[in-house]
């Protein structure tokens, strides 16, 4: 639940940006080695929502559309070959703050999939209230977010368009907003404070989501860019970025990751399931354990999973981009 009694704003949630295009520097070479190599980009003009999707703007979508989320669908059992027939239901994974001590660095100690969550019931069936219509919509796969840019006329974000807008201007910045993470010791976006996934302080106020639009705008004008959910973008996954261009000639303009075949899981041969890239991090991102809320930061997730850390947002391109 949410521990914050701050009052949120009320952005108009369907306010775009205009991001004018231009050269940066991708990635870092100071982090997690699937940010590397930095590296000269080209991007062109688009226009950016300014706020992640909202609960709201999604469930007029549904209304309008009667879309049903790929939680909401019961899964395939060819596509998850070996999986036990009991957890072939409609669901999706939650996190849930470990009341015991750790035992190791597994992941599964804080996510469980739980029967029935989708994004009207983030946490599952026993959610007492439901989705605040301001808080950016969670339990999202990627095709959910595809359809919903599609109605709206829009895109989802290539990984490079992603961080150019997360930058907001500030080239080389360690964060969207400069090198400090909390400057002055205010907190500049929902993330995880204390040691986790066992204590939040909730410095930031937030124990979950926030409501969009709850912390500065970037030089851009762009809120949330870092924290509060992880964003889809279009690309496929890599584990590292291409090397650097020798030229200015050869600078890569508008690029993208179409490799679908090299964007599957090595740990997990069987499961054919392709991964694109995540952007900005989220609020469960920690200094102990995830450092990934800056705008280089970059995350495989499989196309198909859900999760109440997850969100997108959408642009829409003065150019095509090379298909």
């Amino acid at each position: 639940m949410q521990l914050s009694s701050r009052k949120a704003p009320t952005p108009d949630q369907s306010l775009e940006i205009l991001v004018s295009g231009g050269t940066f520097m991708m990635g870092s070479d100071h982090h997690y080695p699937e940010e590397r190599p930095a590296h000269p980009v080209i991007v062109g003009d688009f226009w950016i929502d300014a706020f992640p999707v909202t609960n709201r703007q999604f469930g007029a979508f549904v209304e309008a559309t009667g879309y049903v989320t790929v939680a909401e669908r019961t899964p395939d059992p060819k596509d998850y070959p070996g999986a036990l027939p009991h957890m072939l239901r409609v669901g999706s994974l939650v996190f849930e703050q470990p009341r015991q001590p750790l035992t190791s660095r597994n992941s599964a100690q804080w996510w469980n999939f739980v029967f029935g969550a989708n994004w009207r019931q983030p946490y599952g069936p026993g959610q007492k209230t439901p989705p605040r219509p301001d808080h950016p919509v969670v339990q999202v796969a990627y095709e959910d977010a595809q359809a919903y840019a599609a109605w709206a006329g829009k895109e989802l974000p290539t990984e490079a368009e992603w961080e150019f807008a997360a930058r907001g201007g500030l080239e080389g910045a360690e964060f969207a907003w400069g090198d400090e993470l909390m400057p002055g010791n205010r907190p500049m976006a929902n993330t995880w404070h204390g040691l986790f996934p066992v204590h939040n302080s909730l410095a930031d106020g937030f124990a979950r989501t926030s409501p969009v639009g709850s912390f500065p705008a970037n030089g851009y004008g762009l809120y949330d860019m870092i924290g509060n959910v992880w964003e889809w973008t279009c690309d496929f996954w890599t584990t590292r970025h291409p090397e650097a261009a020798t030229k200015p000639c050869c600078i890569p303009r508008n690029p993208r990751t179409a490799a679908r075949e090299e964007s599957y899981d090595e740990r997990h041969p069987s499961l054919r399931i392709p991964r694109r890239v995540l952007k900005g991090g989220s609020h469960l991102c920690a200094p102990n354990y995830c450092r990934r809320y800056r705008p280089a930061a970059r995350h495989p997730q499989p196309e198909d999973s859900a999760t109440t850390h997850i969100g997108f947002r959408c642009v829409r391109r003065a150019e095509p981009l090379e298909r």
